[in-house]
């Protein structure tokens, strides 16, 4: 069923009130394409996920489709991997909680980042030393244009740091209806990256496992990061910007303590949110918006804020990082 001029504000973690001017959701691959092919023809589509990676700036003027495609069957197994077949509408958190009850390790690092399972490699999820291209096998999306479903192997998803061609060249030809993931029997935990060591230690967990691992990541992502049910937020606004090595020890000269990550290219990682701290903005408030005050990444919506409000505060700070650090911050967010 279409209906028209809904509100999407229950449909994305920001809490925008915008209008799409139909909306119609679907649970399986046959319902999908049907809906296609009654809509108007004149009547653009917009594919919606969990709506966790997107700032509406305006009302959508197409019919919006969220994925509501279920099921998590077991396709290959071996004496030290398991595959898993995942609907493109099963919750990210709800996916990764199964594998961990499992025992199976691959992604407990990418606990609690909110979406769902077929938003997970349009943007290359990642946390704490993980990406989900080091587990992901494939992929099935419908054609838009066909109406058939396609495969797509890891090359064909072209993945980068925050990025997939679903992001770029293949923007809006596609629905991911499923993804396959290889989970591991035999897991190779990592615990190196943020407090996560810290935090098991601190949980008085026997032994590191998946399960530690998880809960830890649960802990502290709690701790930082705030509910998007209860303030309106999309996680993770900017992307941790990737420098020159000459850049870096120019910075390194004049901040010593500069938290860095060097990249297998020569080039380093610098964390967005010390940036954005050390520019003043970490816990500043503007007007319906602000910068959270436990997570520079994050910006958050005090209650009514606009779409384009956001924007706004999100090219201020983009502005004062540049003009003290001499580096462009790229924002991980969708913007519509």
């Amino acid at each position: 069923m279409i209906q028209y001029d809904f509100s999407l504000k229950q449909f994305n973690t920001f809490g925008i009130d915008v209008k799409a001017k139909a909306f119609s959701s679907f649970s399986t691959v046959d319902e999908l394409v049907k809906i296609i092919q009654t809509k108007e023809s004149s009547l653009p589509l917009f594919i919606l996920g969990g709506g966790s990676n997107i700032l509406f700036t305006k009302d959508v003027d197409a019919l919006v489709l969220k994925n509501n495609i279920e099921g998590i069957e077991c396709v290959a197994e071996d004496s030290s991997f398991v595959e898993y077949k995942v609907g493109a509408g099963v919750v990210w958190h709800q996916f990764v909680q199964y594998t961990v009850e499992k025992g199976l390790g691959g992604i407990e690092n990418l606990s609690l980042i909110p979406g769902s399972v077929g938003a997970s490699p349009m943007q290359n999820i990642g946390a704490y030393g993980t990406e989900i291209k080091d587990c992901f096998v494939s992929l099935d999306a419908l054609n838009l244009e066909t109406l058939k479903i396609e495969y797509f192997d890891k090359d064909k998803c072209n993945f980068g740091y925050r990025e997939s061609v679903f992001k770029r060249e293949l923007k809006n030809k596609y629905i991911i209806t499923s993804v396959t993931y290889r989970l591991s029997k035999k897991p190779k935990l990592n615990t190196e990256y943020g407090a996560i060591k810290e935090e098991i230690e601190r949980m008085d967990y026997q032994e590191i496992s998946v399960k530690s691992v998880s809960q830890a990541v649960i802990n502290i992502r709690n701790s930082k990061l705030p509910n998007p049910k209860i303030l309106g937020n999309a996680g993770s606004f900017f992307k941790n910007p990737v420098i020159s090595y000459a850049h870096f020890i120019q910075l390194k000269e004049q901040y010593p303590n500069i938290p860095n990550y060097p990249q297998a290219n020569g080039e380093i990682k610098i964390a967005a949110g010390w940036l954005i701290e050390q520019a003043g903005w970490k816990g500043k408030r503007v007007e319906n918006c602000g910068v959270h005050e436990k997570q520079a990444l994050v910006l958050v919506n005090y209650g009514d804020a606009k779409g384009n409000e956001i924007y706004a505060l999100s090219s201020q700070i983009i502005h004062d990082i540049h003009q003290k650090f001499g580096i462009v911050l790229e924002r991980e967010v969708n913007i519509f």
